[in-house]
């Protein structure tokens, strides 16, 4: 850190002219110091405690140049303004593209100790800028490299997590899958083989997680494809060989995407329960877009909701549907023109905003 009195180092063969340097820059508020060579002056800085150099180009040994290029192979070394009593501007634009701060025409009467002033003062701003533009950048250079190594960081704890979250949501879909094969009660068998699902689309939001390079979305079609060939795996018979998806290539954030597998689980479910009573049929589940919004649709050519032996259960699935469909802010209705049932989910693409969902309400 510079003091209130700055110390100017001044490397100049000429005794005379150096001490009417040191009296007027004296009484100026400066400190002076001189050196008769180069070689003197490099050995004073190296005793630290300089703020400034004036440096002469003509001198015995050393020249200002050489010493000029010495100086600025110093770690932190000061500003160095150039003095010569040449006239070529050739040396002055070697001076400068050498580095020094600025460049300064003496005379032998010392009137140029104002402007040497002037010239010093402006070195020690222009340094005390610098010195600060490279600390902030320093400073930035540190910031974002210990925000890389955190987000490197985050990432791993966060595809950990979702590791860890779906092996235990997949053993817990397992056990369930088990306990429903044992059970002789079909209302049991069905409550079980129902919660195994609702596990199992959680579980696979985790897994498409933990496999992704992105931690905030889920690729829709690779989810619903996963999910759906989890159901054929735990499904009895052949009740689920003809279910099949056509899913846009759409991106959406995991608590989304939960809901909407949630939705496809039980509307699947009910349909493989109640649809063909006397077997299989074909059980389509497509999402495209439409517009701003999303359009999932899962059809069947069953029985559908007007005949009188049509779906009968506790209405656990319609009230999960509605929650999730809450949960989307998506509206669910029936095709009525399906020949079968035909169920329309239908949410935005991009989640509102919680002021405008509010105000909505």
């Amino acid at each position: 850190m510079m003091s209130a009195t700055p110390t100017l180092l001044y490397i100049d063969d000429d005794a005379a002219l150096a001490r009417l340097v040191e009296r007027g820059l004296t009484r100026l508020g400066f400190k002076v110091v001189h050196a008769a060579s180069g070689q003197e002056g490099l050995d004073r800085l190296a005793q630290g405690g300089i703020d400034v150099i004036a440096l002469d180009q003509y001198m015995p040994g050393l020249d200002g140049l050489e010493t000029l290029e010495r100086i600025l192979k110093v770690p932190g070394a000061p500003p160095v303004v150039f003095v010569t009593a040449s006239q070529d501007s050739a040396i002055a634009v070697t001076a400068l593209k050498a580095g020094a701060a600025d460049y300064l025409v003496k005379d032998v009467r010392g009137e140029f100790i104002p402007l040497l002033q002037v010239a010093v003062n402006g070195a020690i701003r222009q340094a005390a800028i610098q010195k600060a533009r490279d600390e902030a950048e320093a400073e930035v250079h540190a910031s974002r490299d210990r925000y890389a190594a955190l987000a490197a960081e985050r990432e791993v704890l966060l595809r950990e997590v979702n590791h860890r979250v779906g092996n235990s949501l997949q053993i817990i879909a397992s056990l369930l899958h088990l306990q429903a094969n044992s059970a002789t009660q079909k209302d049991v068998k069905a409550a079980l083989t129902n919660a195994m699902g609702r596990v199992a689309a959680v579980a696979q939001v985790h897994r498409r997680l933990y496999t992704s390079h992105d931690f905030k979305s889920v690729m829709l079609n690779q989810y619903l494809e996963a999910l759906l060939e989890d159901l054929r795996r735990s499904a009895e018979g052949n009740k689920m060989s003809r279910l099949t998806v056509n899913a846009d290539p759409i991106e959406i954030d995991p608590d989304r995407a939960v809901a909407i597998g949630i939705i496809v689980n039980e509307l699947v479910m009910n349909a493989v329960k109640y649809a063909y009573p006397d077997g299989a049929g074909p059980i389509h589940v497509e999402l495209k877009p439409e517009g701003a919004d999303l359009l999932l649709s899962i059809t069947d050519d069953g029985i559908g909701f007007g005949d009188k032996t049509g779906p009968r259960g506790t209405g656990m699935g319609q009230r999960i549907v509605a929650a999730m469909a809450s949960k989307l802010d998506a509206s669910v209705e029936r095709d009525p023109g399906h020949k079968g049932t035909r169920v329309l989910v239908r949410f935005r693409r991009v989640a509102a905003a919680p002021e405008a969902s509010a105000a909505a309400k």
